[in-house]
């Protein structure tokens, strides 16, 4: 079983995550390509220490890019919609 950290990567702070955050209490992650529903849920509950309802992921292609004459491709990621439990909130900017 891999480490929390090697299956979370970043959460993704965007204008659609914020929105899904505040309307269906979900919170967005970038995640590891070869990490599954449950893994992920146990990364998100062990680390965060909240309760996990369900996880949706979607695999993100990469664009490809030109610059120049020559020509390249950003590479395939994984996004995850972590949905929480009633009550439950991971709040990213407490500090601020």
């Amino acid at each position: 079983m891999k480490h929390y950290s090697q299956i979370i990567r970043s959460p993704l702070i965007t204008e659609k995550g914020t929105l899904v955050n505040e309307q269906a209490n979900q919170v967005l992650f970038r995640v590891a390509p070869d990490a599954n529903k449950v893994e992920i849920q146990k990364a998100v509950e062990q680390f965060f220490n909240v309760k996990v309802v369900k996880v949706r992921t979607v695999n993100v292609l990469g664009k490809t890019r030109r610059v120049g004459r020559s020509s390249g491709r950003r590479s395939d990621w994984k996004k995850a919609y972590v949905t929480l439990a009633e009550g439950q909130r991971i709040d990213f900017f407490e500090g601020a």
